[in-house]
């Protein structure tokens, strides 16, 4: 078959550690026989962006504005011993973060289900998708490690001079001080990409906060969400059929771990950091999650929802066999080229991405999955296959779907 033809490029980020080595595998046997590949490409990988002093993250958001639809590959957030591993000139921010910050977007994550995977959570009958706030609190804060005693106090100061000022704390000995923030503009962003995106998929709203305790910090994300929702979608909900309802966060976990599935759960960041894990791991696996940052202007990036895998590359290093699930990565390729093919009325390339999502899951339910889907599959003698093996196998059965 001839290859099917772009005509905008994807802006791709490419990744560390072994999800960098599975980006290659993925692109050579699922992409480049396929489709005629256009990309502007990004090397996130941590030594480039070393080299750059992070510019590459900032430009490759930038192109993502330019061109509307990103891909990323998985990349490390660096901590101390990163640091001195890789000889960083600095402790570079989370890639994540510094796009998501300026794309001002939410994220939006939902499991992937496939026969033979079983929820842990046996009245899980449907999908929960997570819709997490992707600016600010505390991937954008600042630190201070208190040395000794003293007085530790909150300062805004206005443009005009005006002062508000609150003491924190009054220290008696060393401690540590965290200090966050977000905006209005940000907040009503991230209520809109929630009600649009229920509304887009006719699933009911939930959104949950801590505002009993945080009385302005959260009781401010609560009331610019009822805002919106009052002035803006009460009626468009009531004809769709579905539903929005705040409730507090630990309520919403309690619910959740009793319902049927088949909602959105909007979070603010790092609420939606950890209950996204906890319900990817729920359903199956870390690696079988879907991840998209929607942006108010339509902008679209696509990843994998898992980290590097460093302890498999750490083995393939050593020339060990892995078995590296690639299935939430290949599921960010097929997310991206199926938006690109909508955006730019491409329906073959839409279809192909159908194809390999179907061909990737008819792959596993055939038996054949990496060694951690083999490990929890309620199907008989499932065969593990290495990370190479899994995705040659998919392709095996991708080029019977096309033939």
């Amino acid at each position: 078959m001839s290859k099917i033809t772009m005509t905008t490029p994807l802006v791709e980020m490419d990744g560390d550690e072994m999800t960098r080595i599975l980006w290659k595998m993925i692109k050579d046997e699922l992409l480049l026989p396929y489709v005629d590949l256009k990309t502007e490409y990004y090397d996130l990988g941590l030594e480039h962006r070393n080299e750059t002093n992070d510019q590459v993250t900032i430009d490759s958001a930038e192109a993502t504005k330019k061109y509307g639809v990103a891909v990323k590959c998985a990349t490390i957030t660096p901590n101390a011993a990163i640091v001195e591993e890789y000889n960083l000139k600095e402790m570079w921010k989370s890639p994540n973060g510094t796009i998501r910050a300026a794309l001002d977007g939410t994220v939006f994550r939902a499991p992937i289900v496939v026969k033979g995977i079983e929820p842990c959570v046996k009245n899980w009958e449907k999908p929960i998708t997570l819709a997490r706030h992707a600016y600010g609190d505390v991937y954008k804060n600042s630190e201070i490690r208190v040395p000794s005693a003293g007085k530790a106090e909150l300062v805004f100061t206005g443009e005009d001079g005006t002062e508000i000022r609150e003491t924190i704390h009054t220290f008696t000995g060393a401690g540590i001080i965290q200090g966050i923030h977000n905006t209005d503009k940000s907040i009503e962003s991230f209520a809109r990409c929630c009600f649009n995106y229920a509304l887009d998929t006719k699933q009911d709203l939930w959104f949950a906060t801590k505002d009993t305790i945080s009385k302005k910090y959260d009781h401010r994300f609560k009331d610019i969400f009822q805002e919106i929702y009052d002035a803006e979608y009460d009626d468009k909900f009531q004809a769709a059929g579905i539903e929005y309802f705040y409730t507090l966060i630990d309520d919403a976990v309690a619910r959740v771990m009793k319902a049927k599935g088949g909602f959105i759960w909007a979070c603010k960041n790092y609420d939606g950091d950890v209950m996204s894990d906890m319900v990817s791991s729920a359903f199956g696996s870390l690696a079988m999650m879907t991840s998209v940052l929607v942006s108010p202007e339509g902008y679209y990036e696509y990843e994998a929802a898992h980290g590097t895998v460093q302890r498999h590359y750490y083995k393939h290093l050593k020339g060990e066999e892995t078995s590296t699930n690639s299935v939430a990565t290949i599921f960010a390729w097929t997310g991206a080229l199926r938006k690109r093919g909508e955006l730019d009325n491409l329906p073959e390339l839409q279809k192909f991405a159908d194809a390999l999502e179907a061909a990737t899951l008819e792959t596993i339910e055939s038996g054949k999955m990496t060694k951690d889907l083999a490990l929890i599959t309620s199907l008989e003698n499932p065969t593990p296959l290495s990370s190479e093996g899994f995705i040659k196998a998919i392709r095996e059965t991708l080029d019977a779907k096309l033939a």
